[in-house]
């Protein structure tokens, strides 16, 4: 899953990166979307928000989306908070009963989060719009090969655990 994704990132970074360079047209000025566009939105939007909980970060994929779906770079924080918001409370539900989370750490992230998000937003809205395409890109590639090396850390460790050691 994780290879899949990195590889479906890293191909929209490739495809980001052409329309930066003039090679293809791709994104938009789009702050909103309606018809067939937003049901793809919301669709995808669910899966990536399924696959979220299973390990697959939102937000790159989420920026891709957006981008993808001819819509201005801009509107895509927004956005992945959007769907993070709701996402969180129904998906955290299990982890909490179970209490399988680090209680310190998640409240030193909320408290941060708390002070970065308005930080982040200034910051967003006042960047250059090439300026903040760049930065989508390499938020998806990090995170492709972020995927690519969890993938492979992962095969390497289940193939340590399947070799039977002599005794």
């Amino acid at each position: 899953m994780k290879r899949c994704m990195g590889a479906a990132l890293l191909i929209v970074a490739f495809i980001m990166f052409s329309s930066q360079m003039g090679w293809m047209p791709v994104g938009g000025e789009a702050v909103g979307l309606s018809g067939i566009k937003l049901v793809i939105a919301v669709v995808v939007n669910f899966i990536l928000g399924a696959l979220m909980t299973i390990g697959i970060g939102l937000y790159a994929p989420c920026m891709a989306l957006v981008y993808m779906l001819g819509m201005s770079p801009r509107v895509a924080f927004p956005i992945m908070m959007g769907s993070c918001a709701f996402l969180m409370p129904v998906a955290s539900v299990k982890f909490i009963k179970e209490g399988a989370y680090n209680r310190k750490i998640s409240l030193a992230i909320s408290l941060a989060g708390a002070l970065a998000v308005p930080i982040a937003a200034f910051i967003v809205k006042s960047l250059p719009l090439k300026t903040l395409i760049w930065l989508v890109i390499i938020v998806i590639l990090y995170t492709s090969i972020s995927l690519f090396r969890a993938a492979m850390k992962n095969a390497e460790e289940t193939k340590t655990e399947t070799v039977p050691t002599k005794a």
